[in-house]
């Protein structure tokens, strides 16, 4: 076989955006031939992930991986993306890391012969966070650290303050990703980031009603309304957000409690004490995993509402996104609890879609899923639940309806 006439071609470029699919095809192959094909990217933290899938060329040399189907391997069957979301880490309990959004992730796709195991042709997908033209602008103003995204053309654009999750530090590639959909986003660290506090005794709500005037003076931002999107711990940060300030438009929750976690919430005079968890509903897994989906207590029942958050008082409107599978919590049962407050008080101003085998950390589309990892509350690793293609599937859906969530109700009608 000459290889210098097989091709790895990505489609329609070797350049896009982190969430954007492509099409991968091999040409030139023999007929009828198996191929393997491997994918392998480097995170930041110098951890590798890598997916396998068998193919065998059609009748003219071709492998087209958005219709022929993986024949072994990490997967099965048609999946045009499967190269991207099957990938897992060669070190247990990895979570992609992605610091530094200014460069692109390099996923090297590679052809090799499913007969001799030689490398037949390779290529590399660089997929970005930022578009042309956006901007990055690291905010230290006042308390406020982050980083403030703001979209290309003119604006004003809806503004949204992206909060994620507990283990500190600043994570920036939903927020980019956020931007390059016409939204000026604030990528908002609290703690354990520059010189905010590493172990804070408490979370300031201040803080935050700071980070929220910030970002509706900024004159990139169409008012009176801003966005919230959170992710586990910060979904009851952003749900205090949402009961205690004004200004807050719509509010996005995944996988989150609907009672405070972990650390004290301060608010002026108030105190929301985490809810406490019952240790012994703690399990470990067949694997020796810490698995704390039932830790948490029913914050509704009289010894624990302190922890409650007191989203009766929030006027604006909520999506709720929940995976069935979560092991981190029961997020399906605090989301229930959530749409039930707000039903009892007269308000239908909520939408709570579920994903029944989706796993604890839906992030962007085809970011590779997390069975498992540290837990900065527990202090070691624990299961995160879902299924590969269920939960790369829900990341999918979960992202357009976020993007049009926003877009709907963040104009110029009431706020909270």
């Amino acid at each position: 076989m000459a290889y210098s006439q097989i091709r790895l071609k990505i489609l329609p470029s070797v350049r896009c955006l982190f969430d954007k699919l492509v099409q991968v095809k091999v040409e030139g192959l023999a007929p009828f031939k198996p191929v393997e094909l491997r994918s392998k990217l480097v995170d930041d933290r110098g951890v590798t992930f890598k997916a396998s899938a068998l193919y065998k060329a059609d009748e003219t040399g071709q492998v087209d991986v958005s219709r022929a189907p993986s024949l072994g391997g990490s997967y099965t069957g048609v999946e045009p993306m499967g190269l991207f979301w099957a990938m897992a880490p060669d070190t247990l309990h990895s979570k992609l890391l992605k610091k530094n959004v200014l460069s692109p992730t390099q996923v090297e796709i590679a052809a090799v012969s499913g007969e001799t195991g030689e490398l037949l042709t390779s290529e590399t997908n660089e997929r970005g966070f930022m578009t042309e033209g956006m901007k990055r602008i690291p905010v230290k103003e006042g308390r406020i650290r982050g980083v403030l995204f703001i979209p290309p053309g003119e604006g004003p654009f809806p503004g949204i303050v992206d909060l994620y999750t507990l283990g500190g530090g600043l994570t920036e590639p939903r927020a980019s990703l956020l931007a390059s959909k016409g939204f000026v986003v604030l990528a908002l660290a609290y703690y354990g980031f520059q010189d905010l506090p590493k172990n804070p005794k408490n979370l300031d709500l201040e803080y935050f009603e700071e980070a929220v005037t910030y970002l509706r003076s900024q004159p990139e931002v169409k008012g009176p309304g801003v966005g919230i999107i959170s992710i586990s711990h910060s979904g009851a940060l952003a749900l205090s957000m949402s009961s205690f300030f004004s200004g807050i438009s719509a509010t996005v929750c995944i996988n989150s409690c609907s009672a405070n976690t972990v650390i004290p919430l301060h608010y002026k005079d108030i105190v929301i004490p985490p809810l406490p968890p019952v240790m012994k509903n703690v399990k470990i897994t067949d694997s020796g995993l810490v698995d704390i989906r039932d830790a948490l207590p029913d914050p509704t029942l009289e010894k624990n509402r302190a922890s409650l958050i007191p989203i009766e008082r929030a006027t604006c409107q909520f999506l709720f996104a929940v995976s069935e599978d979560d092991h981190n919590w029961n997020s399906a049962f605090f989301a229930e609890q959530a749409a039930a407050t707000l039903r009892n008080n007269g308000k239908e101003s909520f939408q709570v879609v579920t994903y029944p085998k989706a796993g604890h950390f839906l992030e962007v589309p085809h970011m590779p899923y997390c069975p498992s990892g540290f837990h900065a509350a527990v202090g070691r690793a624990v299961v995160f639940g879902g299924e590969p293609k269920a939960h790369s599937e829900a990341q999918l859906d979960l992202w357009e309806r976020v993007q049009e969530f926003f877009k709907s109700h963040l104009d110029n009608k009431s706020t909270c």
